[in-house]
């Protein structure tokens, strides 16, 4: 499996390219970067102000190896997090440094490809400063991130945390309009509406599922940290989208975000040495913790891994795909995090629960069909063009459009 995954050019170049007499060229070109993967046409319509497409190969393997680390990570790391609080872990510095704490993990899915040649490209040689700089500036916005999900988590049940965070979904879809042109669909901004519904039908029956202790402040601390985690994360997966747009390596996304979990977890540290967060951290696991110090750094270093899990499943999601369907498939999962916190921690299960989570399922549900007819459309189109131009079925069977 190669961790390369090379950006082409347009659809109308490549076509243009097979027109002028190139087809040789072209087909060896294509067959070369199409090593056991799936080729995804983009065309890229310079005269549309709402839709962008590019070629991508897709490596499905890849693709399925990140929705994995993504499902995982997300279920796994809502839970520790929830674990953490629910037995008298107390320090919110500590719950924003193991989000981003593990990114050295991440050099394994950058230098295993080197070490084993299968590449050539020497890892972290392809940076500019502008890219550099962007990474850092994007670091420290999920920092923050972060730690408004660790205020929002401490405070709220997991099942009302994960659906809640589900809300991202609107800015997401506005962000991507304003920031990558994302085109505005039927199925997208339905699905957008139904998961929204779906939070805020859960805010409205929410009060009677406070903790006990749990302050009405600091109930609407967690919960207005929630949403403006939500809000900065919907930011954060256009970015990334756009800036993904020049990278044509994975193992460029991977060191990407390296830097940016290192420069979230800079900010981190300091917060933690500003409130004593480290020191606390030694008497927390001793004294404070009602499982023992043994299961105190198990949980700690489970929610370190874990994290890992989620942020590689994110970044491939969005490079593989599009920041707007990465999303929606994070949210899906958030249904899983709902179910979990009802089994672990015997969070409720009422009726309006049940309505949220059926209209997260509606709302995945539509995109997917929605996805399926676009793609469907953009084949049919497609094929007059492939039996015109290609004289060699091979070197195309494995083609189709996909929206952008």
């Amino acid at each position: 499996m190669s961790p390369c995954i090379k950006i082409n050019t347009s659809e109308i170049e490549f076509f243009d390219q097979l027109e002028a007499g190139g087809e040789a060229l072209a087909h060896a070109d294509l067959v070369s970067s199409m090593d056991n993967t799936t080729m995804q046409v983009h065309a890229d319509q310079k005269g549309s102000s709402s839709t962008k497409k590019r070629y991508i190969n897709i490596n499905m393997p890849l693709f399925v190896i990140n929705y994995a680390c993504l499902f995982v990570g997300s279920l796994s790391s809502s839970l520790l997090s929830k674990y953490y609080f629910t037995h008298n872990g107390s320090s919110r510095w500590v719950s924003t440094w193991v989000q981003t704490a593990g990114f050295p993990l991440l050099m394994i899915p950058i230098c295993v490809p080197y070490l084993f040649k299968f590449t050539k490209r020497v890892p972290f040689t392809d940076f500019t400063p502008r890219m550099l700089i962007l990474s850092i500036s994007i670091g420290v916005m999920l920092g923050f991130n972060n730690l408004f999900f660790s205020w929002g988590n401490s405070y709220l049940p997991v099942s009302t945390s994960a659906l809640l965070l589900s809300s991202q979904l609107l800015f997401n879809l506005l962000f991507s309009v304003i920031i990558v042109k994302q085109e505005i669909t039927f199925s997208n901004v339905n699905c957008v509406i139904l998961l929204t519904l779906s939070s805020i039908l859960l805010a409205l029956d929410s009060s009677h599922e406070r903790p006990q202790g749990l302050t009405q402040k600091n109930y609407f601390i967690g919960f207005f940290c929630t949403i403006g985690a939500g809000l900065m994360f919907a930011l954060y997966l256009p970015l990334m989208e756009k800036i993904y747009k020049k990278v044509n390596c994975y193992q460029m996304v991977m060191e990407m975000q390296v830097i940016m979990e290192a420069a979230a977890t800079a900010l981190a540290i300091v917060g933690m040495t500003w409130d004593g967060g480290f020191s606390e951290m030694k008497v927390e696991s001793q004294m404070v913790f009602d499982k023992g110090s043994r299961v105190y750094w198990v949980t700690v270093m489970g929610n370190v891994v874990t994290w890992q899990l989620c942020f590689m499943g994110t970044a491939g999601m969005v490079f593989l795909t599009s920041s707007l369907t990465g999303g929606i498939c994070m949210t899906f999962l958030l249904i899983m995090n709902v179910l979990g916190g009802v089994v672990v921690f015997r969070d409720a299960f009422g009726g309006i629960k049940v309505v949220s989570t059926f209209l997260c399922i509606l709302g995945f549900c539509s995109y997917i069909c929605g996805i399926y007819k676009y793609n469907q459309m953009g084949e049919h189109k497609l094929a007059p063009t492939r039996n015109k131009n290609s004289s060699d079925d091979s070197s195309t069977e494995m083609i189709h459009i996909v929206s952008r």
